[in-house]
């Protein structure tokens, strides 16, 4: 198994997030590491493991330094073919022990053929690692008709088949996207591939000032994300999302393409064929609050 790990100015936590592979009950991993041009103390931690662990057990490579998502792209090109599975790894989180095993169990059913992708619910830390929350608990079924709502689950927590990763990996150079875990639900989904959204965490997400990306589980955050979808970046982020699966169009089931024009075309219509379509396309997201927020989203032509 790969570890894809993309690492930037993170040598806070690397340490931590290093040690807690080292202590998967799976062992049979190395770790790819992409580091996007740290000026701290993140590559001299890297080399120092690097020595300790061997130096087939931990590869670096100089990443795109065109942000995070093109980083982790990156690395998984590079990867892609010599590994069976592929994990997406965050420099400051800290994986629970059974981590790597509970996405093989799952994993190891599916057929080798068809694109997998298994995900879990977090623990939300603070920069101490001290607990203050879980992730929402999603409950209904991974599918297309979510992902184009949604991303489902942190790409920390992400691990992916062979096949996943050769699809990803056709993404043209470049592509805007919103983010690497948010392409993986939407394209593999799209294709006709299998995800499972695991209730147990996997691992520690921790919280910090310098989270690219945050947790969204306090209130204001949430609140925080409404307002910036009154600012159009929900509309800002369907659009590239839309102009992305279009260009791998011949990836997708006939099924979710005619799914994918349903969408586009509500973005545009008028009010009452906008709120037929979102209905009769049956998109959703996974929560009650998240449904209603999609709603408002629809009436003020904000998708």
């Amino acid at each position: 198994m790969a570890i894809l790990l993309c690492t930037y100015n993170g040598g806070s936590f690397l340490k931590q997030q290093l040690d807690s592979i080292a202590a998967q009950s799976h062992q049979q991993w190395v770790v790819c590491a992409s580091d996007d041009g740290s000026t701290d103390e993140t590559l001299e931690i890297l080399r120092h493991y690097r020595e300790v662990w061997g130096h087939d057990r931990l590869l670096i490579s100089q990443g795109p330094q065109r942000g995070f998502t093109n980083n982790f792209l990156s690395v998984l090109g590079q990867a892609s073919g010599h590994f069976g599975y592929y994990a997406f790894c965050d420099q400051d989180d800290y994986w629970h022990p059974t981590k790597l095993q509970r996405a093989l169990d799952w994993l190891d059913h599916q057929p080798a053929a068809v694109p997998a992708l298994y995900c879990t619910r977090t623990r939300i830390v603070d920069e101490n690692g001290d607990c203050v929350g879980l992730s929402p608990l999603f409950s209904k079924r991974p599918s297309f008709e979510n992902a184009l709502m949604q991303s489902l689950a942190g790409g920390n927590t992400m691990v992916i088949n062979q096949s996943a990763c050769s699809l990803i990996d056709v993404t043209p150079a470049n592509t805007p996207l919103v983010c690497h875990d948010w392409w993986a639900y939407l394209l593999i989904t799209g294709c006709g591939g299998h995800v499972y959204y695991d209730p147990t965490p996997s691992l520690d997400y921790r919280q910090h000032a310098h989270n690219v990306i945050g947790a969204n589980t306090s209130m204001k955050n949430r609140l925080y994300r409404l307002k910036r979808m009154f600012q159009g970046s929900l509309k800002e982020w369907n659009a590239k999302n839309i102009a992305a699966l279009t260009l791998l169009a011949a990836h997708l089931t006939p099924r979710n393409l005619k799914k994918l024009e349903r969408f586009e075309s509500a973005r545009r219509v008028s009010l009452g064929k906008r709120v037929g379509l979102m209905i009769s396309g049956r998109f959703y997201r996974q929560t009650l609050m998240g449904n209603l927020g999609l709603a408002l989203a629809v009436l003020l032509r904000r998708i």
